[in-house]
């Protein structure tokens, strides 16, 4: 009976061991990859920076790996790469809704769990988390402008590309709050959005133009974090100082000497170290098979009470806005 009872044993043991090298250990199995816009961007490495002190506080397989530049087709090209090599889990930020929604459907195809970042959009994807409401965000930088602007003048409005989704959305969001609270601002109707593709020199010289062809121009509400910098170097060359103004997403220490000087009083943003720790938590939650029911606590500052967006069942929405100005841009370590 004794040996029987062994052999038993032993069969439930190897049985055991069988099914466990089946799945895999969240605590360190599940390789995680986290696709930002690019890799250059100061804002992304901001947001490598929280994904390595993700992976080093819980021992998880994660990482950060993006294209030398912004640009949709080598996102593309390295989720394709990422999907042939088999990860568990892929955490985008989109730098064009349209090329991507494809690759990330072979993604989902392939078993692998997709969380996005700034692309609330996005169809084929698990769910996709926002630091906030893209709406509210929009309003929100409109607020700052406006308060620049007295409340009054003419303005316009900046994204990164016509494509690019949350840019558009804050965009939006920030001429309909316009509309509704501010009477006496109006929206520059023959260029009411223009283009820096991501890039500071970009946005710099569209702002020039802008402002030598529209001399009324008061104005100029960005959404990139290179626009609110390029249109600032803008108005300080053309001694506008003062009589007209810009606001919109920025990373504090790169903008402080901008926001101490006051060419620029204000700029809005969340931390992306924080965003890119919440996509990964949020893909450990998906992997261990968790079901995701709101509020959502993913244990990130911010992020720790995430709502569904009104008539979405993939869209959540945290609180990770501030505002940084010439008093506090110096208390912001990145």
């Amino acid at each position: 009976m004794k040996k029987i009872f062994v052999l038993i044993l032993l069969v439930v043991l190897a049985a055991s061991l069988v099914c466990a090298g089946g799945q895999k250990d969240s605590k360190a199995g599940y390789e995680i990859v986290v696709v930002p816009k690019d890799a250059s961007n100061p804002w992304f490495v901001r947001m490598k920076a929280g994904v390595d002190e993700y992976a080093k506080a819980t021992g998880l397989n994660v990482y950060q790996k993006g294209t030398a530049q912004i640009d949709a087709t080598l996102q593309a090209q390295l989720v394709q790469d990422l999907i042939a090599q088999g990860v568990d889990a892929l955490c985008v930020v989109p730098v064009d809704l349209e090329s991507i929604e494809l690759v990330l459907a072979q993604a989902r195809a392939a078993g692998i769990v997709v969380i996005t970042h700034e692309g609330a959009a996005l169809e084929n994807v698990d769910y996709d988390i926002e630091a906030f409401s893209n709406a509210g965000y929009g309003a929100f930088i409109m607020d700052n402008l406006a308060e620049a602007m007295g409340g009054e003048g003419l303005y316009t409005t900046m994204v990164a590309s016509l494509t690019n989704g949350s840019h558009n959305e804050w965009a939006d969001a920030g001429v309909a709050h316009q509309k509704a609270t501010y009477p006496r601002m109006r929206l520059l109707e023959a260029e009411k959005r223009v283009e820096s593709n991501d890039n500071g020199d970009v946005a710099y010289n569209v702002a020039k133009e802008l402002f030598k062809k529209y001399p009324d121009l008061k104005g100029i509400m960005g959404t990139s974090s290179y626009d609110a910098p390029g249109v600032a170097r803008a108005i300080e060359e053309l001694g506008l100082i003062g009589k007209v103004f810009t606001s919109g997403t920025g990373m504090p220490l790169d903008n402080a000497a901008l926001l101490e000087s006051k060419v620029v009083q204000s700029l809005t943003l969340w931390d992306p170290a924080l965003a890119g720790k919440a996509m990964i938590a949020l893909a450990v939650k998906v992997l261990d098979g968790e079901t995701i029911k709101a509020p959502v606590d993913l244990g990130v500052e911010g992020y720790t009470a995430l709502r569904f967006k009104p008539g979405s069942p993939k869209v959540l929405e945290g609180e990770g806005w501030v505002v940084i100005n010439a008093e506090n841009v110096r208390s912001y370590g990145f």
